[in-house]
């Protein structure tokens, strides 16, 4: 399936594959906005569903078009349209077809206008404009595609954030998620038997958040890692007293190196991204 952040697509999705519960992201940006909103709403139901994203729609017939797609796939609909016309166009559109629709930012435009008596701009895409903290966005996230799972450690001292724990403590989709809010973020793991590379050991400890979690969480998705892979050599990958002495290990690790501790146990990615976020913005403590 495809997403398109900047302009128009629709993908066709094969009908022999499962089908979890689909949203579409409408947009006449890029579509962040609704979808971090869609993500946060998710994370307290445990459901499969995609996201479609559809951005740079800033005409009623795209945004009809969008509309009879998601007609087809039964989805809900999230927007942030700020040109009332193509709003009104795509509620029309989908209330002919019995969708259900979330206007993200419509209701509270107003409410603020009406607080401050003044008119609302209505410029599509005015919130992530090509501005230098776009641009900013845009270098984290190649920073941190190139600085994956302890690539590229010869320019890992260029990064603002790195993080770094055993196998599946999800560094790559918080790595990605500060990426996302201007962070240089790299991630290296902690491999047993293995000792830690000496570009993450030079760095500046302030630098470096080690993330840690339970046990019975790890192996939980350990294992189900493994049902995937379908191998045997894995084995020792899932076993509960191997995992438990990999656990010890990165932790006296963390503890001799100085590195600030994240427990990442039964916390979705936004809310680990905020707790570090406040830790390097704010001084907070970890």
């Amino acid at each position: 399936m495809q997403i398109s952040t900047t302009g128009f697509t629709l993908a066709s999705v094969s009908e022999s594959e499962p089908r979890p519960r689909p949203l579409f992201i409408v947009s006449d940006g890029t579509g962040e906005t609704a979808a971090a909103v869609a993500r946060a709403a998710l994370a307290q139901f445990q459901v499969d569903f995609t996201l479609r994203r559809f951005g740079g729609i800033r005409n009623e017939a795209l945004a009809r078009r969008v509309a009879a797609e998601a007609e087809k796939q039964g989805a809900l609909v999230v927007f942030t349209l700020v040109d009332r016309r193509v709003a009104r166009a795509l509620l029309e559109e989908t209330q002919k077809r019995g969708l259900p629709t979330i206007d993200v930012l419509g209701g509270v435009i107003s409410k603020v206008a009406e607080h401050l008596h003044a008119e609302p701009r209505a410029e599509p895409g005015l919130l992530h404009g090509f501005s230098d903290d776009y641009f900013k966005r845009i270098e984290a996230v190649e920073f941190a595609v190139q600085h994956d799972d302890g690539a590229n450690l010869h320019t890992l001292f260029r990064a603002d954030l790195v993080l770094t724990g055993v196998s599946r403590t999800s560094k790559t989709p918080l790595s990605m998620y500060l990426a996302q809010r201007g962070y240089k973020t790299g991630n290296v793991p902690i491999v047993p038997g293995i000792d830690p590379p000496k570009a993450l050991l030079d760095l500046d400890p302030r630098k470096v958040f080690a993330l840690a979690v339970d046990p019975s969480n790890l192996l939980t998705v350990r294992q189900a890692r493994v049902r995937v892979l379908g191998a045997t050599p894995y084995a020792t990958y899932a076993d509960p007293e191997a995992l438990l002495d990999e656990i010890r290990l990165a932790r006296r690790i963390f503890r001799e190196r100085g590195w600030r501790v994240i427990d990442i146990s039964g916390r979705a990615v936004e809310e680990n991204a905020a707790r570090i976020l406040r830790i390097v913005e704010e001084g907070e403590a970890p």
